[in-house]
């Protein structure tokens, strides 16, 4: 076929400059323009990219999306449906560097849809334009990562071409960028809105903007600088422009032609301007008229457009070649309109639209300009001669021969019985969308409804007493009969015979008369084919399986075997029948015509006898109409041998017979469905290809299956005694923890384990008129807060307490104990202390007063009791099977045992868990449970938004659920194009906000669950990933910030990555979940840890590298600490290594506490990830694996002794550990302001309040930041203390960065040195661990706690504060001088005494304070340090030297003398 010049050169450009191209195949029989150019260009040229082929029908946008890359371009012949399809995804496709080239005939309505919904849209109206804008295309989407539209006439007029050669053209996309509009040297600009008259140059910086054009010799403009546009423009509008710019100068330079957003003819004093976009043969000029074509439909600046319409014009006409559009206003028309409103309302002409034709004459021009002067304004005008409409395309659409194969079959086997519903033939009478899945879904639907009416119908008619006898025989055997396709359709026509003589009247005549058509039972098929209804996977099977309808689905696959590889992994269609069967309910079959003949039979028979929606997988392998059968034969031969297209039949209804389901009916089964079969459990046996199973128990498998029903049948029949005998038991509970859960499952196990029949849920799950109905109820509750309910009870202590004020007894037939848990230590205070155990006892009370019996005391589960709660609970239990009457049952069975975090480990195929398939889910915005924990390992929480938890549970919804994502960014250091993304990726799938962590990272939060795969990729993209960022692995290795040192700096950094990627975990499920980097079926029985193991570590591990005398990082806080040692000819020598530091604690378990760590010896850098990987050996070996609140590193030494620690990392390592070397640290807070270092860049550390990078008034960091990232040539460096070092900063580039933060009021250290020195989590309303604000609350606080400093002249004295919402510890709370840590939402426990430098831990001071009490506390004690500090005292020394807190001198320690020392007791401590 002959190929138009211009879609040549579009698609020769599109090809040589992309790394993906997607080409969007025109409706069968015809075949794409572009592809023989690709074609070609495979073969001719040496550039490599992917040429993807979308066919008709398919979803392009989807295409695009899945195969990113540094530009992706798409190509198509424009068709409404690849128009209407690539909308949905544009917002999308908007923000990523692609170009879509669409070719047009002579109509613009269907590309204009495109127009408001991408950064940028180009119009070509000739070949050279479309070739140069084709390139300016390709450089704007690439510099600037947003998409572009090229549009372009694909006309076959004949006109010269000048093409670059292959060799220019990736230079010209790598060459760096210009400014926009700068100075030509050779005195030719391409101003914006005109042509250049002048030929002696533009002189000086007057004509570097000109807007109007050069209108005289020396270059002198008239228009506005670019720089200076009118108030009309946005800043959106003005920085794409700038970008737009700024590529075509590029584009020029490469070119040597001019490169135009529109160009103005014309007189400049003209009475008349045109606006014409589109492609029109008019060049002549007329008196008194301008004319613009504009080649730039978006981004279209109004200043722009003002300044090319002249203020003597007083009508101005906008013609755009959109001949179907069907809006009363077309879309530059309103472009055209807006921009005009900036003008004085005197000034203002009348704008007009009308249509472009495609041929324009000078007496077209002038009858135009004669006739609209006398016309309405709104009316519409048309210009030039139109293209006669196309007649309605009713043509049935082409049917490949080689498809006649499957549907010659059906009509062979169904004969009048079938009806296939997007038949191509119905597309003459019902158009185009009848080959569509969705409209033969819904064709179905409404047939089976309307048969289900006959049905009703001749039900209704049988009830008739004076109904003919021989006619309501006929009616009834036709109801028994009419599923029967021979049967139903001759009763039928008797029937309707019948019925049509009879005399009788009955209503129900008229309606059976007129749904005669449904008589027949007919064989229902909806076809996927690639030649007239593709994708059907994407766009109707989902539908169509959960609809539950008696609809059979035959999808075709033509994909040939030898080309598999060249196909796009996402649309494999034979991937199908894996997604339908675990659907459960769908018959699936995969058949082959030219492998088994008798196979298909027989799958589309059992389909259409299957009650219930059908899938049939046919195998079809050809690429062209031409490919001969015997090839056909070949590659389907070739498929099926291989295991690539298995033949199988898949009935579930044989399974509720007690039949096996699955029948393979080839010798080679596919891995992906061997995997299913595997979980399934259904025909294992046969599918293993490895001897695992031997001979004898395959032999025996009769005899097994026989035992098994045995005992099922004894088992029903011991269940059924049970019930008749012993009493039925409701366990309820209520539990945010998860302890009381654990508890009451536990004792729901064990009362069936005694025979009772039990049934166990939460409190909120019933109501109190289902409750009244029960016999016997056990009630398990935790305590939450200040004594109040868990979240999952609330709803039903409201009813409770609310029946209670009634006085009525509507609960006597209740029989109940109650098990409560809690902690008496919680609340110290004597006034306090009745919050202890509060739900469990008033729970207890109130059933009691509304008449329920208690068969047995409450129980009190104490936290502080040797065993925990267990210890109440094992005096309680027993109460309760005695008051069943079970006491005397012996127990013999094991009980289950619980499912822990280890478990979750172990069976999770190296943490892949069921995380891919619960992402697929969309029924739901979580995860399932046991993956949340897996999520960890790849960097996400998941959490919701705890503001609205209970309004959105009374609403009956479930939880907003989002989730946390953490980077791992080893060292804490970032490029200016990383920031950039991650800027980007809080805006596109976050909360807007992101924020700075106590591990020097970046964590989002607020990313919905259909975001979390497109986050991370966006991530991966600029070569950073979450892998490990939590879990019970390493975790982000940080380290300190020196500006000043900046050799140092970068070792100390590098030797933080070094360890950080040696400790990494070599699973591969983290790409192949959320990269898509799947493996060949299989590899995952490869994967290995061979540090980790498949039960990875008991507990996360923490490492940080230190540079004294700074201790930013509170190396002493962490697992592993390296402390560096710099010589004094300044290198850096080794580290000192400290190991078992841990912040963790929980509220009133002593044996739980805060540890600093204990430094053991000396190692060289070379030797410093081999001592950490050690050190984590000894702790995978070691650590307690039994109980996760005693797992971290720091009890495992504490249990072991640090010299037997030490000695087992010693033998390991296979020498001993020098000793420690001399260091110093002085202080962990950070060096704010500026600072140059040793090699003369300059560096600014930025006070940024608890890491939140956001724009708030008077604080502009997001934006600031953003724009700072932009220029600046650097490296951001983030701090352990949640701040921000703007470092690398050299001498040229100084006055714009200190000019940016000074803008945006960034360079603001105007603070106390209390809040300087402060750090907080985020807590609320996201951590699902808090306990109490924190982030949201701190500054607050220290809003009133530095006034208190300042009126003791401490204002710029350091006092390290610290919060968290709860006692996890994150903000490292327990080496700051003051901390506090949440408890309950308004109340926390106050800590005192930690060292400055964070060398030693603080100690609890007061268990439970509220803010009045804070203050109170800390008025006096900073009065007192500003009058009675030694010099150089620091707060945390001051208060241990006064006698406020007693000093920690190891963690075992820390809660000796809690509460205060001498006079300063806390009176309840001290009971």
């Amino acid at each position: 076929m002959s190929v138009e010049l211009a879609l040549s050169a579009v698609a020769r450009i599109a090809y040589l400059t992309s790394d993906v191209v997607v080409d969007s195949h025109p409706a069968l029989p015809s075949i794409s323009a572009f592809a023989s150019v690709y074609s070609n260009l495979t073969k001719a040229s040496r550039h490599r990219n992917t040429v993807l082929s979308a066919p008709f029908g398919s979803d392009p946008g989807s295409s695009i999306l899945r195969n990113q890359s540094a530009l992706t371009s798409f190509t198509t012949e424009s068709h409404s449906q690849v128009v209407t399809r690539l909308v949905l995804h544009l917002a999308e496709i908007s923000v990523l560097p692609v170009v879509l080239h669409l070719a047009v005939k002579d109509d613009l309505s269907d590309v204009l849809l495109l127009r408001s919904a991408v950064p940028y849209f180009l119009l070509s109206t000739t070949a050279q334009q479309a070739h140069d804008n084709a390139l300016l295309a390709a450089r704007l989407a690439r510099q600037k990562r947003k998409a572009v539209v090229h549009v372009f006439y694909s006309s076959k007029d004949a006109e010269l071409l000048e093409e670059i050669p292959e060799d220019k053209i990736l230079p010209f996309l790598l060459a760096a960028s210009h400014l926009a509009s700068p100075s030509s040297s050779s005195g030719h600009v391409t101003p914006l809105n005109g042509h250049a008259n002048g030929h002696n140059g533009v002189n000086g910086t007057n004509g570097v903007n000109g807007v109007n054009g050069v209108n005289g010799a020396n270059g002198h403009t008239n228009g506005k600088a670019l720089n200076g546009l009118v108030a009309a423009d946005e800043d959106t509008t003005v920085a794409l422009f700038k970008g737009y710019e700024s590529a075509a100068l590029d584009t020029l330079t490469l070119v040597k032609r001019s490169l135009r957003p529109f160009t103005t003819r014309g007189a400049s004093d003209a009475q008349t301007t045109i606006i014409l976009v589109g492609k029109t043969n008019f060049t002549a000029e007329v008196d008194n008229v301008t004319f613009i074509s504009l080649s730039l439909l978006n981004p279209i600046p109004p200043s722009r457009l003002l300044n090319a319409i002249p203020e003597t014009v007083t009508r101005v006409i906008v013609f755009e070649q959109v001949q179907r559009w069907t809006t009363k206003w077309t879309p530059i028309y309103l472009e055209v309109v807006s921009a005009l409103q900036h003008r004085h309302a005197e000034q203002r002409p009348i704008v007009q639209s009308g249509i472009l034709g495609e041929h324009v004459s000078l007496p077209d021009v002038l009858k135009l300009i004669q006739h609209a002067s006398t016309t309405s304004p709104s009316t519409r005008l048309t210009l030039g001669s139109s293209p006669s409409p196309a007649a309605p395309l009713t043509n049935t659409p082409h049917v490949p021969k080689h498809e006649a194969a499957y549907t010659k079959i059906l009509s062979h086997l169904f004969n009048e019985r079938l009806d296939i519903a997007n038949s191509p033939s119905l597309v003459p009478s019902q158009g185009d969308i009848a080959t569509s899945p969705e409209f033969a879904l819904g064709r179905v639907r409404g047939q089976l409804d309307q048969r289900a009416q006959l049905v009703a119908a001749v039900q209704e008619l049988l009830q008739e007493p004076s109904l003919d006898k021989e006619l309501h025989s006929l009616l009834g055997k036709w109801v028994l009969a009419k599923d029967d396709g021979a049967k139903s359709r001759s009763l039928g026509a008797s029937i309707i015979s019948a019925l049509e003589s009879t005399k009788l009247t009955h209503p129900a005549i008229a309606r059976i008369l007129s749904l005669r058509s449904q008589f027949p039972a007919l064989s229902r098929w909806i076809i996927g084919s690639d030649a007239w209804s593709y994708d059907l996977g994407s766009s109707g099977l989902h539908h169509a399986i959960a609809s539950g309808l008696n609809i059979n689905i035959l999808i075709l696959d033509t994909l040939p075997y030898s080309a598999r590889n060249s196909g796009d992994p996402h649309r494999r269609k034979r991937d199908v029948g894996l997604y339908a069967m675990n659907h459960g309910d769908t018959f699936v079959a995969s058949v082959a015509v030219f492998s088994s003949y008798a196979q298909v039979l027989q799958s589309l028979l059992e389909a259409d006898r299957y009650n219930g929606p059908s899938v049939v997988l046919a195998y079809l392998p050809y690429q062209s109409e031409d490919v001969p059968a015997l090839n056909v034969l070949k590659e389907t031969k070739l498929a099926v041998d291989a295991g690539y297209w298995p033949l199988y039949r898949w009935d579930p209804s044989k399974e509720k017979r007690g039949e096996e389901p699955f029948s393979l009916d080839s010798d080679a089964v596919k891995n992906d469905l061997k995997a299913f079969l595997d979980r399934q459990n259904h025909l294992s046996q046969l599918v293993r290809s490895t001897p695992q199973i031997a001979s004898e128990i395959v032999s025996s498998l009769g005899e097994n299956v026989k035992e098994a029903r045995k005992n099922r049948a004894q088992q029903s029949y011991n269940d059924l005694l049970n019930s008749l005998d012993a009493p039925p038991l409701l366990v309820l509970y209520a539990s945010d923890g998860g302890a009381a859960e654990k508890k009451a499952k536990r004792l729901a196990n064990r009362a069936k384990a005694r025979g009772l029949s039990t049934t166990i849920a939460t409190l909120d799950s019933v109501t109190l008129e289902s409750l009244a109905e029960e016999e016997h109820v056990a009630f398990v509750t935790s305590t939450a807060g200040q004594g109040e309910p868990p979240q999952n009870g609330r709803k039903f202590f409201k009813s409770l307490n609310a029946a209670a004020l009634s006085g009525e007894q509507i609960l006597k037939k209740v029989h109940y104990t109650v098990f409560a848990m809690g902690d008496s230590h919680y609340w110290p205070r004597p006034e306090d202390a009745h919050y202890y155990n509060k739900p469990g006892k008033d729970l207890d009370s109130r059933l009691e007063k509304l008449g329920a019996q208690r068969v047995a005391d409450i129980g009190l589960g104490d936290d502080q009791d040797a065993d925990g709660s267990e210890t109440g609970y094992k005096v309680w239990e027993p109460l309760l099977w005695k008051a069943l009457g079970v006491d005397s049952i012996e127990v013999t069975e094991a009980e289950p045992e619980p499912i822990t975090n280890e478990h979750i480990k172990a069976a999770s195929g190296y943490l892949r868990g069921t995380i891919a398939e619960g992402l697929q889910d969309t029924t739901t915005g979580a995860l399932a449970v046991s993956d949340t924990q897996l999520t960890k390992f790849h960097g996400i929480y998941q959490q919701d938004d705890r503001d609205i938890r209970e309004e959105r549970e009374a609403q009956g919804v479930e939880p907003a659920y989002s989730f946390m994502i953490r980077v791992r960014m080893p060292g804490g250091v970032c490029k200016p194009d990383q920031w950039l993304q991650m800027d980007q990726i809080a805006d596109e799938h976050g909360s807007g906000t992101f924020k700075i962590t106590t591990r020097a990272t970046f964590q989002f939060h607020g990313v919905i669950k259909r975001h979390l795969k497109p986050a991370i990729q966006d991530i991966n993209r600029v070569l950073l990933d979450t892998l490990a960022a939590c879990g019970d692995v390493n975790r982000n290795v940080i380290c300190s910030s020196i500006p000043t040192m900046s050799k140092l700096h970068r070792q100390v950094f590098e030797f933080s990555k070094e360890v950080s990627e040696f400790l990494i975990p070599r699973t591969s499920a983290y790409h192949e979940i959320w990269l898509d980097k799947k493996l060949v079926a299989g590899d995952a029985l490869k994967d290995k840890e061979p540090l980790y193991g498949e039960f990875y570590l008991p507990r996360k591990f923490k490492i940080a590298v230190a540079v004294p005398p700074t201790n930013d990082v509170d190396v002493f806080a962490n697992d592993l600490g390296f402390i560096a040692i710099v010589g004094k000819d300044g290198e850096l020598q080794g580290f000192n290594v400290a190991i078992g530091g841990g912040m963790g604690v929980t509220h009133g378990n002593k044996k739980t506490y805060p540890r600093t760590g204990s430094i053991i010896g000396f190692c060289t850098p070379e030797q410093g990830k081999h001592v950490a990987e050690k050190v984590i050996i000894v702790q995978r070996d070691n650590g307690n694996r039994a109980d996760r609140k005693n797992a971290r590193l720091k009890y495992t030494i504490d249990r072991m002794g640090l010299d037997v620690y030490k000695a087992e990392v010693e033998k390991l390592l296979g020498y001993v550990l020098e000793p420690a070397r001399p260091y110093t640290f002085d202080r962990n807070v950070d060096d704010f302001g500026w600072h140059t270092g040793e090699d003369g860049k300059h560096h600014f550390m930025m006070f940024i309040e608890n890491g939140r990078i956001q724009d708030e008034p008077g604080r502009d960091y997001k934006t600031g930041l953003r724009e700072v990232a932009k220029v600046h040539k650097g490296n951001f460096r983030l701090t352990a203390n949640q701040h921000l070092l703007v470092s690398d900063i050299t001498d040229e580039n100084l006055p714009q960065i200190k000019s940016l933060l000074s803008k945006y009021k960034l360079d603001n250290l105007a603070y106390s040195g209390l809040r300087l020195s402060s750090s907080a989590c985020v807590a609320f309303p996201t951590c699902g661990l808090a306990m109490a604000e924190s982030e949201r609350y701190l500054p607050v606080l220290i809003d009133k706690v530095e006034k208190m400093c300042e009126a003791n002249g401490l204002r710029n004295d350091a006092i390290v504060m610290r919060m968290t919402g709860c006692p996890n510890g994150c903000a490292r709370p327990y080496v700051a001088e003051v901390a506090f840590v949440g408890k309950a939402p308004g109340t926390y426990s106050m800590l005192l005494g930690g060292g400055y430098y964070g060398q030693r831990l603080n100690k609890i001071y007061r268990e439970s304070v509220s803010e009045p009490e804070i203050l109170a506390t800390l008025a006096p004690m900073i009065k007192r340090y500003a009058l009675e500090r030694l010099d150089g005292e620091r707060f945390g020394d001051f208060t241990i030297r006064a006698g406020y807190i007693s000093q920690t001198t190891e963690g075992k320690e820390w809660y000796d003398r809690m509460g205060g020392e001498g006079q300063y007791r806390e009176i309840a401590a001290a009971a």
